[in-house]
């Protein structure tokens, strides 16, 4: 116990630093369109940082790259940490309850469902954007006469020019904090109690508002060089200054990816949407040669960090995992069971990326996990909704007469919060919508878990869930592992269910077929699905992070003293600006593989010899008898003990659920609130629950779309 508190005050301190540290990033961002920070600030950081190894370069990165790669790896620090200390929140843990209202949802238009924190932070980071924007504009403006007369332009024009600058600088800034979102093994996001998929809506705002910038600036600039007869500007490749050529491809790639990101494209389109986002490698390329990289530092930390986790995906994706069964549902519903490392582990929630080249080489989706780490340590499972063409076509390559014995899958994940805090309600309300149900799953797996190993009070569960058609009651069948291994757990959670399905007046009278299990067979090239970077990836990811930056460091410096100072000391020669921006590319790139390399495949030898393990356990067990372990899964719900754990069951017809009056209705002190499904169910569930009339509602709405 006494251990546990020295982690948690190191914890708080750890927090307490990286917050510091951002504070004074934040302060850098303030500081810099002013008078204050060209006149004085930057003189004395001249000064103190002139070095022939990294030029100008080097004080930018130490101003705004150095400071968030060292929040990152003190939030790898912090995280790790955080295994040592039991991820369940007892129900002791009352604090924050006078902050509750920062959490309390809001409906806002355009932003959709959003918490009080959310949107002050939102407006902040607006505030700083204005205050971006129009200080420069102030500050270049002094300069505009001067400018015009060496131009031989009128004052109006040359300041359109300055303004046309200033709005590419701000669009800057919001490519800056545009890669955080989708970084999904980021160390940044879990510190802050956040995860990649709950922030990807911080990503659209994001990608919005830089988008919108950096078309105003290359239109401002297309009109400048009409007006003032230069138009023959956008066709140079300016390689000892901004190029233009590069901007312009950069942009086309941008308005490419951005307009396909509208909903209504995405969501009928999602092979479209999906390829051109790939344009944002051509996009940030291109961006780069176009300002310099010397300025394009200040928006590096995201971007390293970002290709960091991109290249340990790429590296993940490259293994073909073991796919042991699938289950058909009567409800066009698929349910894909892997095989498991036991030295994965993730929370409720979860949700893991699927590749199958049979189907598309290109495409990956996301699919929520269903299993539960500690309830099956052995198997890790997903259910799947046929809505698309891609699930259609797997569940008709699995179900057809002469059924594939083995479909050669790759996965990225799976990614979660870093904790999760279930037992500080007393009631849990999980409110669900058509494959909304799926996060539930693993939630109430995880409270039958904690409920059989450690003796504290468990909440109430009520999962009330909505359907079209009776056929998807078939679902409800999955909420409780029926294994041998899970059999053997007894709990004393209370779980009651309410169905209901809207398009349906009664009970059918034709019986639904049961499911249908389909095994595949083991393949010796196919392996569990394992933790990229072992039990210990937190730290794994410090050391490529610091390591990677030290070594991209010594190559810069290395570069700067031999090749880019002889020929800068000389006045009439400028280096390539060009070559300068794509030698830095291509250090990064080298310094990123090289270290998650060596850390992977370091990994890679020590899950070897535990997937050799299960693959000799599995190939006993199929030799022993000619019944999988998944296939046990056709006993009957009412023979398992932990069937005890579900009080009533009942299904509602023709109707939907009131839930305005049902959660007014809860008498307990803290109710989670969970909502999965449609946006207008999370809407009208949010509205109720932010309404003032009742203090003991805490509203989350899981996301399960990208």
């Amino acid at each position: 116990m006494a251990s546990c508190r020295v982690i948690s005050a190191l914890r708080g301190a750890i927090l307490m630093l990286a917050l510091l540290v951002f504070l004074g990033n934040i302060m850098m961002w303030i500081i810099m369109p002013t008078d204050t920070y060209y006149n004085n600030w930057l003189l004395h950081i001249l000064a103190d940082t002139n070095s022939t190894y990294f030029g100008i370069q080097g004080p930018i990165m130490l101003d705004f790259t150095f400071p968030i790669l060292f929040i990152a790896v003190l939030g790898c620090v912090y995280l790790h940490l955080g295994k040592r200390v039991t991820s369940h929140t007892t129900r002791s843990c009352k604090g924050g309850q006078e902050l509750r209202f920062l959490k309390r949802p809001m409906i806002v238009k355009g932003l959709g469902i959003v918490t009080l924190t959310e949107l002050v932070l939102f407006t902040l980071f607006i505030a700083l954007c204005v205050w971006y924007f129009s200080d420069y504009v102030r500050h270049w403006f002094k300069q505009v006469l001067m400018r015009s007369m060496t131009r031989g332009e009128k004052v109006w024009q040359t300041k359109l020019d300055r303004v046309g600058i200033v709005t590419g600088v701000t669009g800057n800034l919001c490519l800056t904090f545009l890669f955080y979102p989708v970084t999904r093994g980021s160390s940044i996001l879990p510190m802050l109690g956040l995860t990649s998929e709950s922030s990807i809506k911080y990503h659209n705002w994001l990608g919005h508002m830089a988008m919108s910038l950096f078309t105003l600036h290359g239109f401002l600039y297309i009109v400048y060089w009409i007006i003032t007869g230069r138009l023959s500007e956008m066709l140079k490749w300016g390689d000892h200054y901004v190029s233009n050529i590069a901007g312009e491809i950069s942009l086309l790639c941008g308005l490419g990816m951005w307009m396909t990101t509208y909903p209504s494209i995405r969501r009928k389109m999602f092979e479209l949407f999906l390829y051109t986002h790939y344009l944002y490698i051509f996009f940030i390329f291109f961006f780069i040669l176009h300002i310099g990289i010397g300025f394009s530092t200040i928006m590096l930390p995201g971007l390293y960090l970002f290709i960091i986790d991109r290249y340990l995906r790429f590296l993940q994706s490259k293994e073909n995992v073991q796919l042991v069964s699938a289950r058909l549902l009567p409800c066009d519903t698929l349910e894909l069971n892997f095989s498991k490392s036991r030295a994965l582990n993730y929370t409720p929630t979860s949700t893991i990326f699927i590749n199958m080249p049979i189907i598309s080489k290109l495409q990956w989706h996301p699919f929520t996990v269903t299993s539960n780490s500690n309830l099956e340590p052995d198997r890790l499972s997903v259910l799947m909704k046929c809505e698309g063409n891609w699930t259609k076509n797997l569940y008709d390559l699995i179900s057809s007469t002469s059924p594939i014995e083995r479909i050669r899958v790759s996965v990225e994940g799976p990614y979660g919060p870093a904790t999760t805090d279930f037992l500080r309600h007393d009631m849990l309300v999980l409110i669900s919508g058509g494959s909304g149900i799926t996060p539930f799953f693993s939630i109430i797996r995880e409270l039958i878990f904690i409920s059989s190993t450690q003796k504290c009070k468990i909440p109430k569960v009520t999962l009330i869930s909505v359907f079209k058609n009776s056929s998807n009651l078939s679902v409800l069948e999955l909420i409780i592992p029926v294994s041998t291994k899970s059999a053997k757990y007894s709990c004393n959670l209370e779980l009651q269910i309410e169905a209901y399905v809207t398009r349906e007046k009664g009970h059918p009278k034709d019986k639904l077929k049961p499911p249908r299990t389909i095994s595949f067979k083991p393949n010796p090239s196919d392996a569990p699905i394992s933790p990229t970077l072992g039990p210990h990836s937190w730290l794994w990811l410090a050391a490529i992070i610091s390591s990677s930056f030290i070594i991209f460091l010594v190559l810069l410096g290395v570069f700067t003293q031999y090749a880019i100072y002889p020929i800068d000391q000389n006045t009439n020669v400028i280096y390539s600006y060009t070559k300068k921006g794509l030698m830095n590319m291509l250090f990064i790139c080298f310094s990123i593989v090289i270290t998650a390399s060596f850390a992977f495949l370091w990994n890679k030898k020590r899950n070897a010899m535990e997937a050799q393990q299960i693959q000799d356990m599995e190939e006993h067990m199929a030799g022993k008898t000619s019944t999988s372990l998944f296939e046990q899964d056709d006993i009957e719900l009412e023979s398992l003990p932990l069937q005890s754990i579900i009080k009533s069951t009942n299904v509602h017809y023709g109707r939907r659920p009131d839930l305005e009056r049902f959660l007014l209705d809860l008498k307990e002190a803290s109710v989670g609130v969970l909502v999965s499904g449609p946006k207008k169910m999370k809407r009208d569930v949010a509205a109720i629950c932010s309404s003032g009339l009742a203090d003991n509602l805490h509203f989350e709405s899981i996301s399960f779309t990208w």
